[in-house]
């Protein structure tokens, strides 16, 4: 109790113009900590004190999963970036959801689901299953529930990129009970044509939104390479930061420009200030995540964030960040 103090007076910030209702859910601010760095929710009490507006959980597997081989994680310090290889490290669904159910959150929460890294998932039929048991593990915790189809670090790649096999997996998803919003989370690195199919799944499933976006894993795309500065730079892993901002906000503006609000976006990638939100905003994200700023900026980002974000839209003439969305493209 007494570190959840002292961490709200050093961090934390509010303003009423940040506040929005989105999907039925209350955000106090629309800055968020994304799925990957809180892989089973043990961060859940201290996250609203450093001034996250939510939060999201996993991404959490149908079954155990030691995640790959270490070394898991390299900084990028010129590049402003991380490679990430993870792999869906993860005690399972039935266990977290376990410690899950029996915790009082104190914001929004959503729980990442995923397929299990193994070769077993590889197969179309095991996968879905897999991300079922996830869901189905977990489908009454927390606000809300983001279908991960975009992890670049397991077996078998992204399979459920392929607009006949998603419509599969989100079939299934939706036999399973559960009164809380659902989102998919989009890797960048897709063509807009494959996104158009997807988000026309999403729609005609009733999906409620999507993140744009995941990690890349395309070293080759010269959006990415130019931004790389270090040498010797993994092959594997996927990539987040900055070098990825460009890719995220094009998603963004993408999706937005095709759906406007049907599909409610939350945008990740490349956020380490007021202005590298405000942007997302602006194009068309209702909500923002971020891990990559907060690990080489700092726990007090959040709040310069948020900051920042009352005197962008005290600037702007907006009463409420609600009344930003999408204004990039008017």
């Amino acid at each position: 109790m007494f570190l959840r103090r002292v961490t709200r007076w050093a961090f934390f910030y509010a303003h009423p113009s940040l506040e929005q209702t989105i999907c039925g859910i209350n955000f106090t601010n629309p800055v968020g900590l994304a799925a990957g760095f809180d892989k089973e929710g043990i961060l859940t009490d201290i996250m609203p004190e450093v001034g996250f507006g939510f939060m999201e959980i996993g991404s959490i597997t149908g079954e155990p999963c030691p995640g790959n081989p270490r070394p898991r994680l390299w900084r990028l310090p010129k590049s402003k970036a991380l490679v990430v290889y993870y792999g869906l490290k993860s005690s399972g669904a039935k266990a977290i959801a376990r410690i899950l159910s029996k915790k009082q959150f104190r914001f929004p929460v959503g729980i990442s689901v995923a397929k299990t890294n193994s070769p077993a998932t590889c197969d179309d039929i095991v996968g879905i299953a897999d991300y079922v048991e996830a869901h189905r593990q977990t489908a009454e915790i927390g606000a809300y529930t983001t279908i991960n189809i975009s992890c670049p670090n397991t077996f078998g790649g992204q399979p459920f990129n392929d607009a006949a096999r998603l419509e599969k997996l989100i079939a299934a998803i939706k036999q399973v009970p559960c009164s809380k919003p659902i989102f998919v989370k989009l890797p960048p690195d897709l063509s807009f044509d494959v996104v158009d199919r997807i988000i026309e799944i999403c729609l005609a499933y009733k999906i409620d939104g999507v993140v744009c976006s995941n990690l890349t894993k395309d070293r080759n795309n010269p959006q990415v390479s130019s931004k790389l500065f270090e040498q010797n730079i993994p092959e594997h892993g996927g990539i987040s930061g900055k070098v990825i901002e460009d890719l995220s906000n094009e998603l963004i503006a993408h999706v937005y420009k095709q759906v406007g609000k049907q599909l409610i976006i939350i945008g990740c990638g490349g956020v380490f200030s007021a202005e590298d939100a405000y942007k997302k905003i602006k194009l068309g994200a209702s909500l923002i995540q971020l891990i990559t700023g907060m690990v080489f900026e700092g726990p007090q980002l959040i709040g310069q964030i948020n900051r920042g974000l009352v005197k962008l839209l005290h600037r702007d003439d907006y009463s409420n960040i609600s009344e930003a969305i999408g204004k990039a493209h008017q």
